[in-house]
């Protein structure tokens, strides 16, 4: 019984942290619209290999891990600069009539590696939820109770993205303003909004701006 709580807890809250618009999910909504279904899926496969060493590890050291303000604050300043650069790459391949993904057409499983390797504000992500999750007892990871729980979040991850990926393509084809809009105006527009509201909470947090 607790394997199966630890499969739906994994599954349910990283499949609910994987739906918001990322980059990630960005890039493989490209990788889709360019090759089809079996390349994203091996994206994806990329993307939750990473994702399964940093859940893993900061499963382990969440409580360390959550008192290194220091760690936390450069990963999360990164984060905000990472966002702005993000909207400048999107909106400019999207302009050049290139995408995003093309260096990698023939190499989706890398391409979910390298960027899941570089999606460094997954870190305190997980480490926020596993802290909450091993304090309210939702979890236990004694033994190799730890790997059913890491398991239900990948699957989750994948399951998350690919919902978004698919459901990314069918508005984008069905919807006139978001085929001519989406990658050159709305996604940039998203990552500077995202990029704005960290850097308010960045502020908020570290020097009390607001």
């Amino acid at each position: 019984m607790q394997n199966l709580k630890n499969i739906f807890v994994g599954f349910l809250v990283s499949f609910i942290g994987s739906i918001p618009l990322g980059y990630l999910n960005v890039v493989g909504f490209q990788v889709y619209e360019k090759s089809g279904l079996s390349p994203t899926a091996l994206y994806l496969l990329g993307v939750i290999i990473i994702e399964f060493f940093v859940i893993y590890f900061t499963l382990i050291f969440a409580k360390r891990l959550a008192e290194n303000q220091k760690l936390t604050k450069y990963i999360e300043g990164f984060s905000i600069v990472f966002m702005f650069v993000l909207a400048y790459v999107f909106y400019s391949s999207a302009n050049s009539k290139t995408d995003f993904s093309t260096t990698y057409t023939y190499a989706p499983f890398l391409l979910g590696i390298v960027l899941s390797c570089l999606n460094f504000i997954q870190i305190p992500f997980w480490t926020g939820w596993n802290l909450w999750l091993l304090n309210g007892k939702y979890i236990e990871i004694s033994g190799y109770k730890k790997y059913v729980f890491v398991l239900g979040t990948i699957v989750g991850t994948f399951c998350g993205m690919l919902t978004l990926i698919l459901a990314l393509h069918y508005f984008a084809s069905n919807v006139e303003f978001l085929t001519q809009y989406l990658m050159q105006i709305i996604i940039p527009l998203v990552f500077v909004g995202f990029g704005i509201w960290q850097g308010f909470k960045f502020g908020k947090k570290y020097f009390r701006w607001f």
